[in-house]
């Protein structure tokens, strides 16, 4: 199968508090949050082309496989702006801030995917989950049915796109619950635990 992939990069990564895009920050192997988290995509035979979505374009590495191309003033924004360019039959769509993606978990998704049209990586929580309202525990939720939502997420494209192009998604948090809204069920594959999102200031201490 043949996949383009979307990694959004665009943003100002306030939270982590260094005065430029997060996904520019260079890591200990010498490459950035970004180049990082398109190593596997860039290393994949079945990946045509990838979409990086960002503001600055100059910063963005050298490839024939890199598309780049401006962000919006939301993600969902920038993803629709990186689903008009994809031709092949399936999208992924990658946070450009999660660095540590491994092989294993794109070639599960690319093995579901064709089954399920939308697939997403999750982990399962293993901390204590509650329900909380104005302060106060509403209840305590079964955390064996709790999923915390990772990427890549891999669709159809065709599917996907006519959600995004259909549908209000201003309250969407990430692409799963934009095919959700669609009514299109979405299957989920266990992703490596390692696979964290670069957020906050003390997430880039020893990477």
């Amino acid at each position: 199968m043949k996949y383009d992939a979307i990694v959004v990069a665009n943003g100002k990564g306030e939270r982590a508090n260094l005065g430029f895009n997060k996904v520019f920050y260079v890591m200990k192997n010498n490459k950035t949050v970004l180049e990082n988290a398109c190593s596997v995509f860039l290393n994949d035979e079945d990946c045509s082309k990838i979409i990086i979505v960002t503001e600055e374009e100059n910063k963005v590495f050298n490839n024939d496989k890199v598309v780049v191309t401006k962000g919006g003033e939301q993600r969902a924004n920038s993803v629709y702006n990186g689903l008009v360019l994809c031709e092949s039959e399936y999208v992924f769509i990658h946070d450009g801030a999660r660095p540590f993606l491994i092989k294993e978990d794109v070639d599960k998704l690319k093995e579901e995917v064709i089954k399920y049209d939308g697939v997403m990586l999750a982990k399962k929580a293993t901390d204590t989950v509650k329900l909380v309202k104005d302060g106060m525990v509403q209840e305590t939720i079964n955390r064996n049915n709790i999923y915390l939502a990772l990427t890549p997420q891999a669709f159809k494209t065709n599917l996907i796109k006519a959600a995004y192009e259909t549908l209000d998604v201003s309250n969407c948090t990430d692409d799963a619950s934009v095919f959700e809204k669609y009514n299109h069920h979405v299957k989920i594959v266990e992703g490596n635990t390692s696979n964290i999102k670069l957020t906050n200031a003390e997430d880039f201490q020893n990477i």
